[in-house]
């Protein structure tokens, strides 16, 4: 029988084949819709962020509906409304484009405060209120939202309450010189999307978030995320730190990134490797730190180095029972190698690296260096 995590996984290699070059922002997005999150996807036009969504919708058979949020869109086009109907008497309730199962906004920060403000019980409740009735989303329910940086033509800055609302926000990137050569040689831009095939259905996918849920996590590690969120409130370079819904957002997107790796715990590089993503559109640098050359990614940086990382061998009595280790196209999934020292635990290790030749010795000190992308 396929391993549930082995099923994730089909779905990020699939999306892969319309999003070239990119195989960290798929995995982290992956993680995302796996702890029930919502994406924000920032950068400039033309990276495929709109590509991005609708591949994720294929390979995972889901219903999808896209808005391009422009200033005349109005909240009624996203959450609905209710029209008299002559012939009975009463009013009819018409679904706005958010009853689906993944919602893609496009170019979220060019339209009108207001509409923007309709999402907001949207992405915190799965529901819409129209007329007084609240009516709950379809599940799973995912949002994917695109913006163009701020300072571009038409866009003006989200509010930090909808920021807040999602999981995580990732930036695109130009493509390397070998996956734009790739991109050129499939035109037209169709046909990346007619490569991508639907590998699960969304039962598989409530069951997998499910499992999500049900990953260990010790009260060190929680520790950890509250330690690092604290940190960034107690920053004098930033006037916003995380909420505890960002605390949240990090421990939901760990428990992923175990899963993903097959595991059932998390081990404290579940937490370094997607911290940043969880946590920089959060937050905000006070006027000193602009003018002084600080950024919300060098203080993050910071953070991590600061606070001190729980010991790994705390994490080595819950192993995954019947689950085989999935290696990732990208290394910010595996836990380092004191943690793979088997029943003996990192004094076991220890013992065997004593015992190895100095030139061997060295290979264990490289593999337990910090996760590298």
């Amino acid at each position: 029988m396929q391993n549930i995590n082995e099923k994730a996984l089909a779905v990020t290699a699939e999306v892969s084949k319309a999003v070239l070059g990119k195989p960290e922002v798929v995995l982290k997005i992956m993680m995302a819709i796996l702890a029930r999150g919502h994406v924000l996807i920032e950068d400039i036009p033309g990276v495929g962020k709109t590509t991005l969504a609708q591949a994720f919708a294929r390979a995972m058979d889901l219903t999808q509906n896209r808005v391009q949020f422009t200033p005349d869109v109005l909240p009624s086009d996203i959450v609905g409304f209710s029209l008299y109907q002559k012939e009975t008497g009463k009013f009819v309730y018409h679904p706005g484009a958010v009853m689906c199962n993944l919602f893609l906004a496009d170019e979220i920060n060019r339209t009108s405060a207001r509409t923007q403000s309709a999402l907001l019980e949207v992405m915190e409740e799965s529901a819409v209120t129209v007329d007084g009735v609240t009516r709950v989303l379809p599940q799973p329910f995912t949002v994917f939202a695109t913006e163009n940086p701020v300072g571009s033509v038409g866009t003006q800055m989200l509010p930090e309450s909808q920021l807040d609302r999602f999981m995580v926000c990732v930036v695109m990137g130009y493509p390397d010189a070998e996956a734009e050569m790739e991109i050129l040689s499939r035109q037209p831009r169709r046909a990346l999307l007619d490569r991508v095939h639907p590998v699960m259905d969304k039962n598989d996918l409530l069951a997998m978030q499910q499992q999500v849920d049900e990953v260990y996590m010790s009260d060190e590690i929680r520790r950890y995320i509250v330690e690092l969120s604290r940190a960034t409130r107690q920053d004098s370079r930033l006037m916003l730190g995380l909420s505890p819904r960002a605390s949240l957002a990090v421990a939901g997107m760990a428990r992923a990134a175990a899963f993903l790796g097959g595991r059932n715990y998390v081990a404290p590089q579940d937490i370094t490797a997607i911290f940043a993503d969880a946590a920089r559109h959060r937050l905000r640098l006070t006027e000193q730190a602009r003018t002084g050359g600080d950024t919300v990614q060098n203080i993050l940086d910071d953070v991590l180095h600061t606070v001190p990382r729980p010991r790994p061998e705390q994490q080595e009595r819950y192993p995954l029972p019947g689950m085989r280790h999935i290696p990732l196209q990208a290394a910010l999934l595996r836990p380092e190698r004191q943690e793979r020292a088997g029943p003996a635990g990192l004094g076991g290790l220890r013992q065997r690296r004593r015992r190895l030749p100095p030139q061997r010795q060295g290979r264990f000190r490289k593999e337990s260096s910090p996760l590298q992308v």
